[in-house]
């Protein structure tokens, strides 16, 4: 049986419980499409990973928590704790989900949306479903980047490690020395085992205070401690060309024709394809490979497809953070309710908590613009 809903948001992760909030205020009719269960990507983290953010219950203070998806919300006072796991924060997700009664249907992959004259024709894997807006919140850490250079299926990207404890082994190389890179590195270094850090632009020695660009505070002091024991040795200018396998070990070559062999199978810390490959026929894009949006995170190419999560740029605003993305979600609900004829007023919320971005040209990418 075909559905038809005014709204669909695709996914149900922080950026699609977030903006579905935002749309629940100002009561637009809409329904959250998720294939697996809400807040599922972060179920996958590795164990042992937490958020480089911490979680801070400053809301009777006029503070948002940085990764509350809601003004109203804190994941520190839901959960009692400052630093989150993965699968800590899919609970807070879930309990915001069940809160606010957001309309969430799981086990729906959807497979193609076509533009049709009403709108959108979404081919799902339950059938087909009609709106009018979609919001794409399908996030990208379920689809990790495993094709960068020849040789790359032979590495196992940080994504797909359930427990660092689980890797035998007492030598690794780790190929991106950005966050998940570090965070990698640390904590089999915890684990009493060798690790070097290959990456050309050497993102631990960058001086930024955007740690989108650079390591956050949070990374560099775990980073300095686990140094000390000597164990992890870090290899900046050292872009990887290609990996062999060569008997019972894997080499590991650089643009410097340099090679690097390990028994195991290199950990790749090579950041992730994103969902938004999967209808990127229905965006122009950037020259750096990113959707074009117009100032309402919508799709210059096909009108009333919007975007929010952490594809979302505006020149060199980049929004790859909970804290950061969150701004928008007013603006996309503020978006879809004007032309829905609804009262947006109740959005006001978010200006008060400080999560409305409304000038693009406060700040560049060399500020933490969250």
């Amino acid at each position: 049986m075909t559905q038809h809903h005014p709204v669909v948001v695709v996914g149900a992760g922080a950026a699609g419980v977030g903006v579905g909030v935002a749309l629940r205020h100002i009561g637009a009719p809409f329904v959250i499409l998720e294939r697996h269960g809400v807040g599922e990507s972060f179920k996958r983290w590795p164990a042992e990973m937490r958020f480089i953010t911490p979680s801070f219950n400053s809301n009777g203070f006029g503070q948002i928590d940085l990764n509350a998806v809601t003004p109203d919300t804190s994941p520190a006072y839901t959960l009692r704790k400052e630093r989150l796991s993965g699968m800590d924060y899919a609970r807070y997700l879930d309990a915001v989900a069940r809160h606010f009664e957001l309309p969430v249907q799981v086990g729906v992959d959807v497979r193609r949306i076509q533009p049709t004259d009403g709108g959108f024709l979404l081919h799902t894997s339950v059938g087909e479903v009609h709106a009018q807006f979609v919001v794409w919140a399908a996030g990208e850490f379920q689809y990790p980047r495993l094709n960068g250079f020849p040789g790359a299926e032979l590495g196992l990207h940080n994504a797909q490690v359930r427990s660092w404890q689980s890797l035998p082994g007492d030598d690794y190389i780790v190929i991106g020395g950005y966050e998940s890179g570090i965070d990698a590195a640390i904590h089999l270094s915890n684990l009493g085992k060798r690790v070097r850090v290959l990456d050309g632009r050497a993102p631990w020695a960058l001086e930024d205070s955007d740690p989108s660009v650079a390591l956050s505070p949070y990374t560099h002091q775990r980073l300095r401690r686990a140094m000390q024991d000597g164990r992890i040795r870090l290899i900046g200018g050292a872009r990887v060309t290609e990996i062999v396998k060569q008997r019972r070990q894997y080499a590991v070559r650089t643009d410097d024709d340099d090679w690097h062999t390990t028994a195991t199978p290199p950990i790749l810390a090579s950041g992730f394809e994103g969902s938004l490959r999967l209808i990127g026929d229905l965006f122009d894009l950037r020259n750096d490979g990113y959707p074009l949006l117009n100032e309402q995170d919508e799709s210059t190419l096909t009108p009333n497809l919007f975007v929010v999560g952490p594809h979302v740029r505006h020149d060199r605003h980049i929004f790859c953070f909970i804290y950061k993305f969150r701004q928008r979600f007013p603006v996309v609900a503020g978006a879809i309710g004007a032309r829905l004829g609804l009262d947006v007023t109740p959005l006001a919320i978010y200006r008060q908590a400080n999560m409305f971005l409304d000038d693009l040209s406060c700040c560049g990418a060399a500020c933490a613009c969250g």
